[in-house]
């Protein structure tokens, strides 16, 4: 995982779920679900909304997982994955 997504990644986490006191977020195994109580179901959606725009990304259903949400590196990670993937054209 590259350690600039992570920074990126755990700011699109703070500022999308209201988080002021960063250091919640501390590293990259820091849970999400069942740590940062900001994170529900309908914010899991505003999250994915953000990191699709601030990285320029596309998050598909089939990717929606409990895995992915476990950890900041997690998502960190996968952020990564989506940006090296050539992207493929639709239409």
């Amino acid at each position: 995982m590259n350690p600039s997504t992570f920074e990126s990644v755990k700011d699109v986490i703070a500022e999308t779920l209201g988080i002021e006191d960063r250091t919640r977020i501390a590293d990259p195994s820091t849970p999400l679900f069942g740590n940062l109580p900001e994170l529900d179901s309908f914010a899991v959606l505003s999250l994915a909304q953000a990191l699709e725009a601030r990285f320029g990304i596309h998050i598909d259903d089939e990717d929606f997982s409990a895995e992915l949400f476990e950890t900041v590196g997690s998502l960190a990670s996968f952020v990564d994955q989506q940006i090296a993937a050539p992207q493929v054209a639709v239409g």
